[in-house]
């Protein structure tokens, strides 16, 4: 099976990301994988699609940091291929992170993985449904009572007013990820409200959100694979997401640590309700991030951690996705177009 990841930047990559352990977990099972970065798709006039592929090493038992650093130096074997030479597509980028500069790449993933779906390549997640995920305003697609309330707005007066009746509220960009422009505002912070809120209105629209006091010992990032919470021998992948003291984001790139977990019966109680969306919208793999009760936020793009939470669990989880990527290829080639590429993303 030759597998596609689709990444942001390669430069930007890190060993200890759940697309690193992923790709690594496909060499060790006899597969074959590229890396293909945002600029890296040809529509050719006679051929059609194209990808420029950074060939990964054959060696599925080097360090993750070897194992990356192979593709990423000046000498990496790189090769041009149909996208039809892909059994597999994964997308694995982050819109968020090509806001501004390079904002002819926020979609680039979406349209050329709906074009290699419709080339009859198996295409994680769901193209089609990732085009409604693009940013966080399709959280609200999810039911009301696994959510926080929420406003989104450019309305400064409607902020001031949302955050005047919750009293304590977080307000945070409609459009970004990794904790960036996101703001703690509690009774005595009202004084500087309209320089947070102008300051997150630049980023354009805002979201005003119920505080939830659980989220003061971290977040939980529980993985979901076809729907279902990701489990090997009884051990979820899951770890709680702590903050530096004093910062209300838990997000690892904000200087978050990982903490072993013990999954509650309201996470997996969410996770059941958000699961038929989750399955229609065709997400392979997805992950949850709870507090309490609630959910606050489902990142549907390139959900990390699956390294963390393997090493604080010692389990390796790479293994079943992998797994699943294989079945789903099988039944690709077993049933022809019998099953949309949404179906088999979930099936």
């Amino acid at each position: 099976m030759r597998i596609g990841f689709f990444v942001n930047s390669l430069q930007q990559e890190h060993p200890k990301y759940t697309t690193t352990t992923l790709a690594r977990e496909a060499v060790r099972r006899g597969h074959e994988v590229c890396y293909i970065e945002a600029d890296g798709f040809s529509y050719l006039p006679d051929t059609g699609l194209h990808v420029q592929a950074r060939l990964a090493p054959k060696n599925g038992d080097a360090s993750l940091p070897a194992f990356l650093g192979a593709m990423q130096g000046p000498k990496a074997p790189c090769e041009s291929l149909a996208v039809t030479d892909l059994d597999a597509l994964m997308l694995r980028n982050d819109p968020a992170e090509d806001v501004g500069a390079r904002a002819w790449a926020q979609t680039v993933g979406v349209i050329f993985g709906q074009m290699a779906a419709r080339s009859g390549v198996l295409v994680l997640n769901d193209p089609d449904g990732l085009s409604g995920a693009l940013n966080k305003l399709y959280f609200q697609h999810y039911p009301p009572d696994v959510r926080p309330r929420t406003l989104i707005t450019r309305s400064a007066e409607a902020i001031s007013e949302f955050v005047e009746e919750e009293g304590t509220a977080v307000l945070k960009p409609l459009q970004g990820s990794g904790g960036q422009s996101v703001f703690l505002v509690r009774p005595e912070d009202r004084a500087n409200l309209n320089q947070m809120t102008e300051a997150v209105l630049r980023d354009g629209y805002v979201i005003a959100q119920e505080y939830l006091p659980a989220a003061a010992e971290g977040d939980i990032r529980l993985f979901l694979m076809n729907g279902d919470p990701l489990r090997v021998k009884g051990k979820y992948a899951a770890f709680r997401r702590i903050g530096r003291p004093g910062d209300l984001r838990s997000n690892m790139h904000a200087g978050g640590k990982a903490e072993k977990v013990d999954v509650s019966d309201d996470a997996l109680r969410v996770a059941e309700i958000v699961r038929p969306k989750l399955i229609q919208d065709g997400m392979f793999l997805v992950g949850l991030d709870l507090a309490g009760d609630k959910l606050m936020e489902i990142n549907v793009f390139s959900p990390g951690g699956l390294n963390s939470a393997g090493r604080l669990q010692k389990a390796n989880f790479a293994a079943p996705v992998v797994e699943a990527v294989e079945r789903k290829v099988a039944s690709m080639a077993r049933y022809g177009g019998h099953f949309s590429n949404a179906r088999l993303a979930t099936l």
